[in-house]
């Protein structure tokens, strides 16, 4: 397949953007920045460069402004409009293509379901409430856009994403080393997840299932609290995790930013098990083992 790709640099994109160059797909890589090889789209208020989708089969969108930091007005509306914005300009571009990719794989959240307690939450669950939410819901309504046009449009709802080579795990193994790693406020709330080799393969997996399209929770089937998280890091790293992040400690250095440590989703992925998907990495035991031995 010929693919159109946004956000091939970063941490996830980085690992499906080898996978899909493992599987002999032709990529044609869309930056921010001008660098040798890459299409450039400066901004998410001009087009996308026409000639990167002319012609491709499919097109996949992670592109996006870090959630984790602190959240200033300024920071909100970087977020918003990194997502919303560039979402709604590739579904444009697209419109104005003959022919049209056949597909639109696009990142969301699993932050679309808000902060939901104990309540198990699927592909049929209602978005939740807040700014993440909010956010992630106009995210996938600009994806869906596409739809109209003829196009197979898959929103991945990513939980967080565990590797070592990013996103948080990357920040949190220094900090557990030095046995300075705990639990985030009270522990309990549900933490989606997902091993970064099977967040690559459902990304794969997406793009080339001809009857894959809608919503798809991108977390491993078994979620886990963030005390059970402590525990596991705990006792692979053979390191005592001896303190606890106070919620308004938390609160106090991210603003609104908490929200994404100590909001709670218990989230399961039953349209992907459903479609035939298969996890490597199902319990998050044997993930944290894979990624630290």
């Amino acid at each position: 397949m010929r693919i159109a790709m946004t956000g091939s640099t970063g941490f996830i994109g980085s690992r499906i953007r080898a996978a899909l160059e493992a599987g002999g797909h032709e990529l044609r890589l869309i930056s921010r920045r001008a660098r040798p090889g890459f299409f450039e789209w400066r901004s998410h208020e001009d087009p996308p460069p026409l000639e990167a989708l002319r012609g491709a089969d499919a097109v996949i969108h992670l592109a996006g402004e870090p959630v984790a930091q602190r959240w200033t007005p300024e920071v909100k509306q970087r977020i918003r409009d990194s997502r919303v914005r560039s979402t709604a300009r590739l579904a444009e571009a697209m419109e104005r293509l003959s022919p049209r990719p056949a597909v639109l794989v696009c990142a969301s959240a699993t932050g679309y379901y808000g902060n939901r307690g104990d309540e198990v939450l699927d592909e049929t669950s209602a978005p939740g409430e807040g700014f993440l939410a909010e956010t992630c819901l106009e995210w996938e309504k600009a994806a869906q856009a596409a739809e109209a046009l003829g196009v197979r449009v898959v929103r991945l709802r990513f939980g967080m994403v565990l590797g070592r080579e990013g996103g948080a795990l990357k920040k949190m193994l220094p900090v557990f080393r030095l046995c300075l790693g705990g639990r985030l406020g009270s522990g309990q709330q549900w933490m989606p997840w997902i091993h970064i080799e099977d967040a690559a393969a459902m990304a794969v997996w997406a793009l080339t299932e001809d009857g894959v399209s809608g919503p798809y929770n991108a977390v491993a089937p078994y979620p886990a609290r963030n005390a059970d998280f402590t525990r596991a890091m705990e006792g692979i790293l053979g390191r005592p995790a001896l303190f606890t992040v106070p919620e308004g400690m938390l609160r106090l250095a991210l603003g609104e930013g908490a929200e994404i440590a100590l909001a709670s989703q218990r989230v399961a992925p039953r349209a992907a098990l459903n479609a035939g998907f298969r996890f490597r990495y199902p319990a998050l035991a044997e993930a944290l083992r894979a990624l630290l031995s």
